[in-house]
């Protein structure tokens, strides 16, 4: 069995570096066609990472970086597809020897290509640290300004995000040059020292945690923290002690506790700078499908954004999840589309910017989406898009709170008698003969 499952590592790599060829073919073929057509040639390429990474059922953004790896591995580093196609490294040791020559010269960067993947017994026994380790040694002594430039041109990429955690916790990540994260990190750790010194009870983590919250918002203590937060939660959930659970955008599904204590917490009367407003939204409570606005404009109105937003909750295209950046027309507006919740969907930048390239199209379909399944499915906001070699990728907006979708096994028919609830404590097949009786 271990030697099945290293010739299944092996074999996985070769497939990696089937793809690689193909999506570099595919890209250079996309381009000859588009150029044909009399598309522009800084427009040449457009949406072609967005297909490689529909296809590999990844996000556009992911699937643009992955046709840049496949361009350089097939031009410019041939000794390492050829150790990814043998297997000797998998796909992201071969996507590590990429990423850490790009600041090198065509030139240089096939040398280090030889040295490195050249040599495959050496290669098989590095692992990914070792591998980047022998990476920077020879790119430095290769061309030592390129790496110092690199360093310097990373300074410019700082950044901050914030991505979900599980338990209703935030990951919190600062890309900071070295000089200042070791300081950030130096000044957390002493004021924890100092306070566990003094006799706080809290943990050394928590308090650097509190700390950081208590001087990037300026406020006292880390609990009284005030933003802006979309909570969207039934009014049984909120009024009537429901258990069904509640949605943060940008986070996901929030129990219901959790979203009364939020509430209970923000509008309570000992702070009176914090205020909780309830927007109503009504909701088809077999589907979840949330009731329709319109307008006229083309620009979409900031009511019916937020509205798009609480429905569609990520950007809509199929495996992206990245956050809504752009309200988008399904049908075009110039073409005759209406700015409403049915003919918009909320996509990121990336996507966005994917769908306007020639041959792509979408529409709004009443149909299960491909992989997709039940009435609640087919009624909730569908849209498939198509892609310029005709194949289609389907996304429905996800489920909020208070859907009740059918319960495995009952009759369509069943499950859309009004009032009808169903305790997921019994088995299915009782409760379908009891009504059935």
């Amino acid at each position: 069995m271990i030697d099945q499952i290293r010739a299944l590592e092996e074999l996985k790599a070769a497939a990696s570096a089937a793809q690689v060829r193909v999506t570099a073919v595919f890209d250079a073929l996309t381009r000859r066609a588009q150029a044909a057509a009399g598309v522009k040639a800084d427009q040449l390429g457009k949406g072609v990472g967005a297909q490689i990474g529909l296809a590999r059922r990844e996000s556009p953004n992911r699937g643009t970086r992955m046709l840049g790896t496949a361009r350089i591995l097939t031009r410019e580093m041939p000794h390492t597809l050829h150790a990814l196609t043998l297997g000797v490294i998998n796909e992201w040791r071969a996507t590590i020897l990429v990423k850490e020559t790009a600041c090198l010269s065509l030139e240089d960067r096939q040398r280090i290509d030889e040295q490195v993947a050249g040599n495959l017994a050496e290669l098989e026994t590095l692992g990914d640290n070792q591998l980047i380790a022998r990476i920077k040694t020879l790119s430095y002594a290769l061309d030592p300004h390129s790496v110092v430039n690199r360093a310097s041109k990373a300074a410019s990429e700082r950044y901050v995000s914030c991505r979900p955690a599980p338990d209703t916790m935030t990951y919190l990540t600062g890309l900071l040059p070295v000089a200042q994260g070791v300081g950030v990190f130096a000044a957390l750790t002493r004021e924890a020292d100092r306070l566990r010194a003094a006799g706080d009870p809290r943990t050394k983590g928590q308090i650097m945690a509190d700390t950081l919250v208590e001087r990037v918002t300026g406020r006292a203590k880390a609990e009284d923290v005030r933003v802006q937060v979309q909570l969207v939660m039934t009014d049984r959930a909120l009024l009537a002690g429901s258990a069904e659970p509640a949605v943060l955008p940008g986070y996901g599904m929030v129990p219901a506790q959790f979203a009364r204590d939020l509430v209970r917490k923000t509008g309570s009367r000992t702070d009176k700078a914090a205020r909780t407003w309830l927007r109503r939204l009504y909701t088809e409570p077999s589907t979840g499908q949330l009731v329709g606005m319109d307008s006229r404009a083309r620009l979409v109105p900031e009511g019916l954004a937020r509205f798009i937003a609480v429905r569609d909750q990520v950007c809509r295209m199929p495996w992206c999840g990245a956050p809504i950046r752009h309200f988008d027309h399904i049908k075009p507006f110039r073409e005759g589309g209406t700015t409403s919740a049915e003919n918009i969907q909320g996509l990121c930048q990336a996507c966005n910017q994917a769908k306007e390239a020639p041959g792509w199209s979408a529409a709004v379909v009443t149909q299960p989406a491909p992989g997709s399944a039940g009435a609640a499915a087919a009624t909730r906001h569908t849209v498939e898009t198509i892609t310029p070699t005709g194949h289609r990728y389907g996304s429905t907006s996800p489920p909020l709170p208070g859907t009740r979708p059918p319960f495995p096994g009952m009759s369509p028919r069943l499950a859309e008698i009004p009032g009808l609830e169903v305790d997921a404590g019994h088995r299915h097949g009782r409760i379908r003969r009891e009504f059935q009786a």
